[in-house]
């Protein structure tokens, strides 16, 4: 692998999307959003509506084509050369997007995607998801698997999305991340699993500052 990847796994409300961004930024490296992508073949299956049939969804993305575009600060989602950034985001692409990503056929069209994207950046890449370092990027030289306790992301959830951090709520959340966790750790495709070669990095007291150092480090020392 010629370009350097640092791949980040883990699982949902672990921090994995922002704390990406940040080291990418320190290190020069661009984000490569592998939601972004799954998005855009779900907004590109919905305005087509067909069915939620993976064969045919890879199809049509190869066909239109979907794909992640180098920019000068990064990547951005498109779709038949139309900047689908915002779009992407739509409520109704939030609805169908986890049972699109499921789709074996998505999955592997998605894979090739993220190889062939970040093979067009000069520097490197962090990439984040829940199979990056073990089916996508298997030979990335440097693998975290970043979490924390259920309570300590449900607080950070809430937290970021302005909710009232009360212990009826904590827990509620906490609960909803448990179930979202044995979901991803035992789907057929894919699952959400710590790489072997990867470092564990619990950041349950950590600082936000704390955790993008300790990756910046790991980065400098395997890329030196």
């Amino acid at each position: 692998m010629s370009v350097s990847v640092i791949a980040i796994d883990g699982p949902a409300g672990a921090g994995k999307s922002t704390t990406a961004v940040a080291v990418a930024k320190r290190l020069g490296f661009a984000h490569l959003d592998s939601g972004s992508l799954y998005r855009a073949m779900t907004l590109a299956a919905l305005d087509a509506e067909l069915p939620i049939d993976g064969q045919r969804i890879a199809a049509l993305a190869e066909s239109l084509p979907v794909r992640l575009a180098l920019t000068a600060d990064g990547f951005r989602p498109e779709i038949a050369g139309v900047d689908v950034t915002n779009a992407v985001r739509a409520a109704s692409v939030t609805a169908r997007v986890s049972e699109v990503a499921a789709l074996a056929p998505v999955r592997t069209a998605v894979g090739i995607m993220l190889r062939a994207a970040a093979s067009a950046h000069p520097r490197g890449i962090v990439m984040d998801g829940r199979d990056i370092g073990t089916v996508v990027f298997p030979q990335a030289r440097v693998k975290v698997y970043l979490t924390a306790s259920s309570v300590e992301r449900a607080r950070r959830r809430l937290a970021q999305e302005g909710r009232s951090v009360h212990a009826v709520a904590v827990q509620r959340e906490s609960d909803a991340l448990d179930a979202r966790d044995t979901a991803d750790a035992g789907r057929a495709v894919a699952p959400l699993a710590q790489a072997p070669d990867a470092v564990a990095l619990d950041t349950t007291e950590m600082t936000f500052e704390e955790q993008v150092d300790t990756i910046v480090l790991l980065a400098r020392k395997a890329f030196s």
